[in-house]
């Protein structure tokens, strides 16, 4: 069994913190320093990719450490408890199993008689077979005429992971021919979301898909019946229009409300479900059950490298410790996620709620509290969008915030243009490489305006060209990123009470049982 520790008992910590503002980025990226760095400062990913970390405030020394640290807190044996089924989730005594979903890591997890692995297959392929069937024409509306649109109804771990997906491979999948069905997302409760999305939506030829895990999500349920009752307004059995994806304890498995029920599972967690049928439901409509399957490899092949015990063959870990290296030695509160890819355009998003949402606590796995800071602020959007937006205050502001890159050489459709002796995928790919080099070197200039101090940390994932499978491995080396992080910190980063106090708070206003402050703003609000 392994030992659970506060970071800041550890020795390798406190070693650690020695060497805090040790390396200059300023004068380790200038000149042919920094191209020997560029050249030696990275670590192969799955799926062909590169996690490259030279224009981060680390060195060789500082690396040793970070290893002993690893080592010291035992985070690969942790990895592999959890991928065998140990209870992780301490908070509500569960396991934490979403790597299950596509690949058995470690040994087999078998609960109550049933091995979890066996029953991931089983609900995959009921989400292959319906999807092939919907394709095929054999799940029909009630004129037999073929679904054109998918429509999943869901809030956070919900929506934001397969919104994210879907978005980064909806343009390679109608390029590539596998583009089956448009998918379209309602989340916000607001009724303006479900409205937006059912006014451009020809609700005849449309499948929704309720994603529910408790099946008792106050915002979901209002967006179901609001389609519900838009059905029916257009002569429409809601019941041959809709399917579940739920737990198998929860209400909705087997109401008859739904032609169909998909399980998803306790053991894992919403902002790590993308894998289970929380996402591969909608993708597998959108997509095709092939190229699911593709983005799983993909996520496979991240999660196998996240069992390596040397940094330089783990990245995620590696990626896992220099940010807490950032955070707890530097003082660094933030991280911008900046891809430089239109198609992950939703990507931060998502990893803003997977990391915020799990790493975002005070207290460790025993509720005792912290002497040290935990999870940062994540934000971000793609370049080159951002550098005409944050950038400014990234380059000069009064606060270092570290980056987090993301680039591929290729573009997703093929097409470009030639504009001074140029593409556009060239200039991509030069601004994000120059936007690198600014934020380490800075620019000396009299005008002090115009003068930029440099220092700036950032690391970049390099990939040849976002595909099923690189998408899977992006998403699988964050996942594990936070986890390893969780690891450090000591939380637990699979429940999420803070969620859970505002679903309460507001369940008491709706039934007007409030005093103090939270009666003032709902008469302020008129509700």
């Amino acid at each position: 069994m392994v030992a659970w520790k506060n970071l800041d008992t550890l020795t390798a910590f406190e070693n650690l913190k020695a060497l805090k503002n040790k390396v200059d980025i300023k004068v380790a990226m200038a000149g042919e320093n920094g191209a020997k760095r560029v050249n030696e400062y990275k670590v192969p990913m799955a799926e062909g990719m590169s996690f490259n970390y030279a224009a981060k405030q680390v060195d060789d020394e500082v690396l040793a450490v970070l290893a002993d640290l690893a080592k010291e807190a035992e985070l690969v044996a942790k990895y592999k408890e959890l991928c065998n089924g140990a209870i992780i989730n301490t908070g509500e005594n569960r396991r934490v199993l979403h790597q299950l979903a596509r690949k058995q890591q470690g040994d087999a997890v078998v609960v109550d008689g049933v091995d979890k692995r066996a029953f991931y297959v089983e609900q995959q392929k009921k989400a292959a077979d319906f999807a092939n069937k919907v394709h095929a024409g054999e799940i029909a509306n009630e004129k037999g005429e073929p679904f054109t649109t998918v429509v999943q109804i869901g809030i956070g771990g919900s929506d934001l992971g397969p919104r994210a997906l879907y978005i980064a491979l909806e343009n390679w999948a109608r390029v590539n021919g596998t583009l089956k069905m448009n998918a379209k997302f309602i989340s916000n409760v607001d009724p303006d979301d479900a409205s937006a999305v059912l006014a451009t939506t020809d609700l005849a030829h449309a499948l929704f898909i309720v994603v529910s895990k408790s099946g008792t999500t106050l915002e979901t349920l209002t967006n179901e019946q609001f389609v519900r009752d838009a059905l029916v307004k257009a002569d429409l059995d809601p019941s041959k229009h809709m399917i579940a994806v739920t737990s198998e304890t929860s209400p909705m498995a087997k109401s008859t409300a739904f032609m169909q029920a998909i399980f998803m599972d306790d053991f894992i967690g919403g902002r790590y479900s993308v894998s289970s049928a929380v996402g591969g439901v909608v993708l597998s409509l959108a997509f095709g059950p092939e190229v699911f399957a593709r983005i799983l490899n993909g996520a496979a092949a991240s999660d196998d490298l996240a069992n390596n015990e040397s940094i330089f063959e783990n990245p995620s870990m590696l990626d896992a410790l220099i940010g807490v290296y950032e955070r707890n030695v530097q003082g660094y509160p933030e991280t911008a996620v900046l891809p430089y890819s239109q198609a992950l355009s939703r990507f931060p998003a998502h990893l803003q709620q997977a990391d915020m949402e799990s790493n975002g606590k005070s207290v460790n796995r025993f509720g005792e509290p912290v002497d040290y800071v935990t999870g940062p602020i994540i934000f971000g959007e793609p370049g080159t969008n951002g550098q005409h937006s944050f950038y400014q205050l990234l380059h000069q502001g009064t606060d270092i915030v570290p980056m987090q890159f993301i680039g591929f050489k290729e573009n997703q459709m093929g097409k470009d243009v030639v504009i001074e002796d140029s593409t556009s995928q060239k200039k991509l790919c030069a601004n994000v490489a120059a936007q690198i080099v600014a934020f380490a070197c800075g620019k000396d200039d009299e005008n002090k305006n115009k003068s930029f101090k440099g220092g700036r940390p950032s690391s970049i994932i390099i990939g040849d060209q976002l595909t099923p499978e690189s998408l899977g491995a992006l998403l699988a080396h964050f996942e594990n990123k936070i986890m390893f992080q969780g690891f450090l910190w000591n939380v637990n980063s699979f429940d999420q009470e803070g969620v859970q106090l505002g679903k309460l708070l507001a369940k008491k206003v709706l039934a007007h049982d409030t005093e103090g402050a939270l009666k003032v703003y709902s008469d302020l609000l008129e509700i």
